[in-house]
Parts: structure tokens; C-alpha cells; sequence
């Protein structure tokens, strides 16, 4: 079975493959331009569908039945196997909570700028990481500040 991030890139890969062959935003072209918007967009969608199918064969292999190893050693095996598989599923539940909100983003007009300063965050953040949020600067000040408040 596949580690959780290990999960999500090859789905976001996946996702990538879908699109469109041949057009990558790039920076020689208007930031955040209706072709741009479009690509995020199917990218998007893409990748939530993925998650979506993921996550559909993970139910139906729950569905088929019961672990049955006779050995204990393989049944405990199994279901350390199916808890993680379970919590992968579960990252990806939020995860498509994350997409569903990037696409409103795209659909308001505020897709591609950071939350917090309202600067772009960047082509290659977001072709990296599409549900992004802030610009990288801005997350690490984010970070490292929620990393001073767990140590107090």
C-alpha cells in the first residue's frame, strides 16, 4: 500500500496527465488569464475525481468482505494495513474539501493570490500545490508562528 504523500502525488500526476497536452501556464503570459484559470480549473477537477475513484475502490474492497487470514500475525498485518489505508482516505476527504474551495476561488476571481498579502502566490506553487493558499513567504511566517504558539 502506498504512503499518504506518496498517494497524493501520484493522483495529482495522474490529474496532470488528463489535462490537456501541450499547454503549461507559464510566466511570458498575463498572470492568472482565463487560459490559466481553465487549466487550474480542469486540474482541479481532475484531481478530485481522482480522489473520488481512490476512494470508491477503497469502499468497494471494504465491501467485499471481512479480513480472513487464519494466521493472526497476517490478519494483524491486514488491518494495520486497512488503518492506514483509512486514514489516507480520510487526508483526501479534507483534501477535496481544499479543492472545493480553490475552484469557488477560481470562480470568484481570487484564485492564484495569497489570502493574507493578496500577492500572487506563483505559477510554479501552484502547479506544485494547487490548493494553495498564501504565497511562500507568507506560510512560512504562518508556520513558524503556529510554531511559537504549540511551544508556549
Amino acid at each position: 500500500m502506498a504512503t499518504a504523500s506518496t498517494d497524493d502525488i501520484d493522483i495529482l500526476a495522474k490529474a496532470k496527465s488528463m489535462l490537456e497536452p501541450g499547454y503549461v501556464p507559464s510566466d511570458d503570459e498575463e498572470y492568472m488569464n482565463e487560459q490559466q484559470q481553465n487549466y487550474f480549473r480542469m486540474l482541479l477537477l481532475e484531481w478530485k475525481r481522482s480522489i473520488r475513484d481512490a476512494a470508491d475502490q477503497t469502499l468497494q474492497s471494504l465491501q467485499d468482505g471481512p479480513i480472513r487470514e487464519a494466521d493472526l500475525n497476517d490478519r494483524a498485518s491486514s488491518e494495520t494495513d486497512w488503518g492506514i489505508e483509512l486514514r489516507t482516505r480520510d487526508r483526501q476527504r479534507k483534501l477535496v474539501a481544499k479543492i472545493e474551495s480553490a475552484l469557488r476561488r477560481i470562480d470568484e476571481g481570487e484564485y492564484g493570490y495569497c489570502e493574507v498579502t493578496g500577492d500572487p502566490i506563483g505559477l510554479k506553487r501552484l502547479i506544485a500545490r494547487p490548493v494553495a493558499t498564501m504565497t511562500v513567504e507568507a506560510q512560512e511566517a504562518h508556520e513558524r508562528k503556529e510554531k511559537i504558539s504549540r511551544d508556549d
